[in-house]
C-alpha cells in the first residue's frame, strides 16, 4: 500500500473542523476501501478566511452496469456557505468526470429536514433509488451516566438487561490487533452468513470484513455474549473514530431467540465505550418512519428500545453526470429497492 502524505493531517483536520463527522470520511474507511479494492480519493478545500477546512473522501466505485464515484457521510462542509458548496461540487463533478463515473452517490451528514433535501436539489442532485449507509438511525449520548442511561431504556429492554445478567450471560470482546482475533471474525463470519440466510440479507463477503478489521486494528472490536456454559448467542462489530462509535455489523444464533444475547451485549458495548471517552454511540440502522412493514422494522424494536436520538439523515442523493450510465442503475435499483422491502 503506497503511503498517502495527506493521510497523515486527515483525521486531525475532520475532528477540527467537522465534529459531525464519523469512519465514512476517516483515514481508516480510505485504508479499508482501498484494500477491497477500491479506488479512494481524498481533498480538502481551505477557504478564503482560512478558518474553516471543506473535506471530501470519494470512492470510485465500479458496478456490473457501469462506475460511479460514491461520497459516504459526507462531504463535509458549512452548507450555509454558498461559496464553499459551490466549489466543493464543482471539485466533485470534475472528479466524477477523470474518473469516467456515470453519476456520484452522496449521503451527507445532514438531517432530513425539507430545507436541507431542497439545498441538494438545488445542486442538481436527485434521491437515490438505494439508500447508503444507515439514513435513519439511533445515536445514544453516552456523555450520561450508566444510572441514565438505563432510566432512557425502555422498560422491556431494562428487563432484557437485567434478565441476561440473571441468566450469567457473558460477554466477552477482542479488538481486531489483539491474539486469536483471526478465530473470532472467522466464527462471526460464518454465523453472519447463517443469521443473513435466515433474515434475507445481503451480509459483507470475508474479504471485506477483513479489509475493514485490518485498517481499524484496536478501533474495531468484535463482541460475542455467551451462556454460562460458552455457548454463543449474539455478535457484534464495533467501529470507533473520533467521538464515535458504530455499531457496524451483528449476527446471532438460534439461541438469541430465546436468551437476550443482544441486550447483554450492547449494554456491555455501552458502558465499554463510555469508559474509553467515546461521547455517542452510533447503532446504524433502523426503519425509516412510518414504515411497519421495512425489513428493518423488527430490529428498530430491539434498538430504539435503548433509548437514543432517533436521527433521520437526507436520503441518499445521486448528481448525473452522464445520463446514458445512470440510467440502466437508476431503473434496476429501483426495482430492487422493491423486492428487498427497502422502502
Amino acid at each position: 500500500m503506497v503511503k498517502n502524505p495527506m493521510l497523515d493531517s486527515w483525521d486531525q483536520n475532520l475532528q477540527k473542523f467537522h465534529p459531525e463527522a464519523n469512519f465514512l470520511q476517516s483515514s481508516l474507511w480510505y485504508k479499508t476501501n482501498e484494500a477491497i479494492g477500491h479506488t479512494p480519493k481524498i481533498f480538502s478545500l481551505t477557504l478564503e478566511t482560512g478558518r474553516e477546512e471543506c473535506q471530501a473522501l470519494c470512492l470510485v466505485k465500479s458496478a456490473k452496469r457501469g462506475r460511479y464515484l460514491e461520497v459516504p457521510g459526507g462531504p463535509l462542509l458549512d452548507w450555509r456557505n454558498d461559496r464553499a458548496v459551490e466549489q466543493m461540487f464543482d471539485v466533485i463533478k470534475t472528479l466524477a468526470r477523470a474518473s469516467k463515473c456515470g453519476f456520484v452517490r452522496l449521503r451527507p451528514q445532514l438531517k432530513n429536514t425539507p430545507e436541507n433535501r431542497a439545498r441538494l436539489k438545488s445542486l442538481g442532485l436527485k434521491p437515490s433509488p438505494m439508500h447508503l449507509h444507515a439514513e435513519h438511525t439511533i445515536i445514544i449520548d453516552l456523555r450520561k451516566s450508566e444510572d441514565e442511561l438505563l432510566a432512557n431504556m425502555r422498560r422491556q429492554t431494562r428487563y432484557e438487561v437485567r434478565r441476561a445478567d440473571k441468566l450469567k450471560l457473558k460477554v466477552d470482546s477482542l479488538s481486531a490487533n489483539q491474539k486469536s482475533f483471526k478465530d473470532l471474525l472467522e466464527e462471526f463470519y460464518q454465523t453472519q452468513q447463517k443469521t443473513a440466510a435466515r433474515q434475507h440479507f445481503i451480509p459483507p463477503s470475508k474479504k471485506e470484513l477483513e479489509a475493514e478489521c485490518t485498517a481499524f486494528g484496536k478501533n474495531a472490536t468484535l463482541y460475542v455474549a455467551k451462556t454460562d456454559q460458552g455457548e454463543p448467542v449474539a455478535y457484534g462489530l464495533i467501529l470507533k473514530w473520533g467521538d464515535e462509535a458504530d455499531y457496524f455489523e451483528a449476527a446471532s444464533t438460534d439461541l438469541n431467540r430465546k436468551l437476550p444475547g443482544a441486550y447483554a451485549l450492547l449494554w456491555q458495548a455501552m458502558k465499554d465505550l463510555k469508559a474509553e471517552g467515546y461521547a455517542r454511540f452510533n447503532l446504524w440502522g433502523i426503519a425509516p418512519p412510518g414504515q411497519p412493514n421495512h425489513r428493518y422494522a423488527k430490529v428498530t424494536t430491539f434498538k430504539t428500545g435503548f433509548g437514543g436520538e432517533v436521527v433521520n439523515f437526507v436520503p441518499a442523493h445521486d448528481l448525473v453526470v452522464s445520463r446514458l450510465k445512470y440510467l440502466p442503475d437508476f431503473f434496476v435499483e429501483t426495482a430492487r429497492r422493491r423486492v428487498r422491502r427497502l422502502g
